[in-house]
């Protein structure tokens, strides 16, 4: 396979001085749609391969025959795993490693690491998709210098990344921000689309809750549909109680609804200060320019989150 350079990361991994330059890292980010394996090395990509995210037996099969063949060439030093979710991350359960009830046919109960890191007698770490996004961003993106950071992904779903001084929030579980439920603005009746919970803020503002809300697919609604108001009301929300609960000293919000909307990054922000009716000093409309902005690492959020969750299993 052809390797690549991302310039940035190379700069990145040379002045990381917590690790050798000469390590080899390989990542896999297991997403809904696709799944990305990868091996970097003194800050290059040297192998990569991508395959449809369609059953457990075939995609992880496809992910840890890559894997062992990039180890028996060149043996890796550590792996990460970032995943989507929801996982078990205690490592004392029984069913360490292995997907929760979730609505992707098939994969209730896959067991992701033990099918991906089984066998391999290296050091390696697993965690969410988004979760590993937010070390990504902590580490090299836009993120860096923060004590704390929260990265939100609204896309296919909405997901939630909590980092504290470099280490990913876990509890029981891990956070689950797409799936808290909040007061509704005036006037909005969407009855949402989530098949646990229905009006939560996965069911309000992802992608196929969107497609419902509007009752046309994305591409086909304007930006200038009122309807944008509630989704801005309904992610501010969100972020308030993010602001209110973590403290973050910056939230990204990210993910294909987000990006490719650009003008409710601004109405999210004004909908929150203006929630928070002065409560929160910090929280200015002048500070939220700051508090609130877009991830930097752009679409190599994910696989470099899975790389960064990798290096971290060597500390």
């Amino acid at each position: 396979m052809q390797g690549f350079a991302l310039g940035w990361f190379v700069d990145a991994w040379l002045e990381d001085g917590s690790m050798e330059h000469a390590d080899r890292i390989a990542g896999v980010e297991l997403g809904g749609t696709k799944a990305i394996a990868l091996v970097a090395q003194a800050g290059r990509v040297v192998e990569r391969l991508v395959v449809p995210t369609t059953d457990p037996a075939q995609t992880l099969g496809a992910l840890r025959m890559a894997l062992l063949d990039w180890h028996g060439h060149s043996p890796i030093d550590a792996l990460g795993i970032a995943s989507f979710g929801p996982l078990r991350l205690d490592r004392t359960a029984a069913d360490f490693g292995r997907m929760l009830a979730t609505p992707k046919a098939g994969w209730s109960d896959a067991d992701i690491a033990g099918q991906l890191a089984g066998g391999f007698d290296v050091p390696w770490r697993i965690d969410t998709d988004v979760n590993g996004a937010t070390l990504a961003e902590w580490r090299w993106g836009a993120g860096q210098g923060c004590g704390s950071l929260c990265y939100l992904t609204i896309g296919t779903g909405v997901g939630g990344g909590i980092v504290m001084d470099g280490r990913p929030v876990h509890g029981m579980l891990h956070p689950e921000l797409g799936h808290m439920r909040f007061r509704r603005a005036q006037g909005d009746n969407f009855a949402g689309a989530c098949p646990f919970h229905g009006d939560c803020v996965e069911g309000l503002v992802s992608g196929s809750a969107l497609k419902a809300r509007f009752g046309r697919p994305g591409e086909d609604i304007g930006d200038d549909d009122p309807q944008w108001s509630f989704v801005a009301q309904d992610l501010a929300e969100l972020v308030c109680a993010i602001l209110l609960t973590v403290s973050p000293h910056r939230i990204l919000i990210g993910g294909s609804v987000a990006l490719g909307r650009p003008f409710l990054l601004p109405m999210i922000r004004a909908r929150s200060v203006d929630m928070l009716s002065n409560y929160l000093p910090h929280v200015t409309a002048d500070a939220a320019q700051h508090i609130m902005v877009q991830p930097g690492l752009g679409a190599d959020a994910g696989p470099m989150g899975a790389l960064a969750l990798g290096m971290a299993a060597l500390n």
